[in-house]
């Protein structure tokens, strides 16, 4: 019993975090769109540790709690008026800007998460387990296979309305640009590409800078202000 105390502890303190920032922010705050689309994939993360269909609890636990850290420091920069990593500074900029649309917030949001800090917290869970990435592929593709479950769910949810599939609206070609299982399987090959820098880091820190500028691109043109 005290064993799974200590493995569900950390997973519980994310999500009274995440659950305190639901409470406070205004709902249409962009940062506030993307939090509560990370609470519901952080619970469902949570509620399959819970019934065990994660092979490896520790593993499983360990990933989402670093993941999920790098996006709460990220929340707690800003709001200290410091200098959040650059993949998540265009939300940080547009969240009250009139002409973005939620589901623009949602997706700029999983881009900086997806993209930048789960490759980097997949290099931290090794870390901190002392294992490969290799050990952590299962837990990786599950927590992934559930953000992609969600991702239709979050633009139906968000979607501005029926025309959203015309081929006129400008929404339509901008997320038509961004996949998350692009985005996922990138991640990936980063993840083990820092890896394999680990012993070198004056190389993994110039590769890590980059690729946070290139999703924060990303983030930038997702997050575009688009006329009603």
């Amino acid at each position: 019993m005290a064993q799974c105390e200590q493995f569900t502890t950390p997973v519980d303190a994310v999500l009274s975090r995440m659950r305190a920032l639901d409470a406070r922010l205004p709902e249409r705050d962009g940062v506030a769109v993307f939090n509560r689309v990370y609470l519901t994939v952080t619970e469902a993360v949570d509620r399959h540790i819970d019934t065990g269909r994660f092979a490896d609890a520790r593993a499983a636990i360990t990933l989402d709690v670093r993941f999920a850290e790098r996006y709460l420091t990220a929340v707690k920069t800003a709001e200290e008026a410091g200098r959040p990593p650059a993949c998540w500074r265009p939300l940080f900029q547009m969240r009250r800007h009139p002409g973005v649309r939620p589901l623009q917030f949602a997706l700029a949001g999983i881009n900086a998460h997806i993209g930048h800090d789960l490759a980097l917290a997949v290099v931290d869970a090794c870390r901190s387990l002392g294992c490969e990435p290799t050990d952590l592929e299962d837990e990786f593709d599950r927590v992934g296979d559930l953000l992609v479950s969600l991702e239709e769910h979050i633009r139906e949810e968000l979607m501005p309305g029926p025309d959203l599939f015309q081929i006129a609206d400008p929404l339509t070609h901008l997320l038509g640009s961004w996949s998350l299982d692009r985005a996922r399987d990138a991640t990936w090959s980063a993840a083990r590409a820092l890896w394999a820098l680990r012993r070198l880091p004056e190389l993994a820190g110039e590769f890590t800078e980059r690729l946070d500028a290139a999703v924060g691109l990303a983030g930038r043109m997702l997050l575009t202000p688009l006329r009603d």
